[in-house]
């Protein structure tokens, strides 16, 4: 070995030395991700996040992914020709529409999520909100205010809905097997109606009902940005209000926060939204002292 590799596998021990910590501090914790964005899009980037996924398993976490899948879904309508109509900016899904969403999150997107994983050497196994049922849905409702009368009306989205309770037993039954759960956001309504789950959504809800130690949605922000945007790296539920409150926090990033507060809200420990773009973003945030992303806490 001459002396520029003796400097590599150097570094590398040191790396791995390094690690050591947070390999204790995560040793059985159940880290719930939320899989979406470019991070998902892109070939290189979405072979990492497989790998990094795996290696979590190897050194004795518990993942469980929850994905995205919008871009795939609007080509498929795009496809079959299947027009979509948006109220405020929500796309509303009709019973034609919701069985296309299904389709897409449930079947080519879950199955090629699951593959990255076990092509990295771990065993996924993909499966949808309604097996098991994971996932108990109700309705999304929805008020838009009119800015001349100010009277509020109610906005119909079809078959969208949000996670009405999460019965974890599937979960468990394959992590307690040795294998990753990876999970289209689809749920079960009252009487058998499939709903649309923002992804989301349905990843904090989960994190909540397995009370997780982490939370992590890979997006594509480095996370919360001030008026001079630079990173927050820690947050409190309460500054998190306040933000929000001054306008600092506006826009897109309001629901993504607010997610993460419901599901600190529920139990987990911290919850942090980082930017998915970045290569072993995961293992940055989880083996790095600050990682790299946005972290709520309360």
């Amino acid at each position: 070995m001459n002396t520029e590799e003796l400097k590599s596998a150097a570094a590398q021990a040191h790396i791995v030395a390094s690690a050591l910590p947070f390999l204790r501090r995560y040793a059985g914790a159940t880290i719930v991700v939320k899989y979406g964005g470019h991070a998902m899009g892109e070939d290189i980037l979405a072979g990492e996040f497989g790998r990094d996924i795996a290696l979590l398993k190897q050194v004795g976490i518990n993942p469980v992914i929850v994905h995205g899948g919008g871009p795939q879904i609007n080509a498929m309508l795009d496809r079959l020709a299947i027009k979509s109509n948006f109220i405020d900016g929500l796309r509303v899904t009709d019973a034609a529409m919701v069985e296309v969403v299904e389709m897409v999150l449930a079947g080519s997107v879950n199955k090629q999520v699951a593959g990255l994983i076990n092509r990295a050497g771990a065993l996924a196994v993909g499966i949808s909100g309604k097996d098991g049922g994971l996932i108990r849905a109700r309705k999304m409702h929805r008020t838009k205010k009119d800015p001349d009368s100010h009277i509020e009306s109610v906005l119909d989205l079809g078959f969208v809905g949000e996670p009405a309770f999460i019965d974890t037993r599937v979960i468990h039954a394959l992590t307690g097997a040795g294998l990753i759960p990876v999970i289209a956001p689809v749920g079960t309504g009252e009487n058998g109606e499939t709903y649309n789950i923002n992804a989301d959504t349905a990843a904090g809800a989960i994190a909540g009902a397995l009370n997780a130690n982490r939370l992590l949605m890979l997006t594509d922000v480095p996370g919360v940005l001030d008026k001079t945007k630079k990173l927050m790296p820690d947050l409190s539920l309460a500054q998190i209000q306040a933000l929000i409150a001054d306008g600092t926090i506006s826009g897109g990033m309001i629901p993504k926060v607010e997610t993460c507060m419901e599901a600190v809200t529920l139990g987990v420990k911290g919850a942090t939204i980082l930017d998915g773009r970045v290569p072993h973003a995961l293992l940055l945030e989880l083996f790095t002292d600050g990682g790299i992303g946005t972290m709520i806490h309360k």
